[in-house]
């Protein structure tokens, strides 16, 4: 989607800060679950954190960004109670992250697009759902009743 208006290209750093705080968040997380596999709290930090992301992103009409997310979010949330984020659940998470982060970086600073092959995006939700023992990897994203879209150029 073509974003026009300086109002956009003047949110866009704060939220690219923004991200990299969440992601980085996000990797405090998953260090800590490498300690202990199945911590509530750290597994409630990275849930916490990807909803934050994918809000943050709809604000600013970054469709693929929010989705990566809600998608990683409705896995995690889905996973079976006490499930136990082994070392290669893990390590999928992590790519997923990896992406995210590089994903951010190609975001057009004047267009607002990311030209992407989502295929990268299906196999590593599919390699996540599938160490967290979902079969289903395509979960239908969780309500959208809390997400914004309040970017007013919209309405131009």
């Amino acid at each position: 989607m073509l974003k026009d208006g300086n109002d956009w290209q003047h949110r866009l750093p704060g939220f690219l800060l923004e991200a990299e705080t969440l992601l980085a968040k996000s990797e405090e997380c998953l260090c800590h679950l490498q300690l202990i596999s199945n911590d509530k709290d750290a597994v409630d930090c990275l849930l916490s954190t990807l909803l934050k992301l994918a809000s943050k992103a709809d604000a600013l009409a970054l469709r693929a960004v929010s989705e990566f997310s809600r998608h990683i979010h409705g896995l995690l949330s889905h996973a079976p109670p006490q499930m136990d984020l082994h070392e290669e659940a893990l390590g999928a998470l992590k790519d997923c992250f990896t992406l995210m982060a590089w994903q951010l970086e190609l975001i057009d600073p004047n267009t607002g697009q990311l030209s992407l092959d989502e295929s990268e995006q299906t196999s590593l939700i599919e390699a996540f759902a599938s160490q967290v023992g979902l079969n289903q990897p395509r979960l239908p994203s969780p309500s959208r009743s809390f997400t914004r879209h309040s970017f007013s150029l919209r309405q131009a």
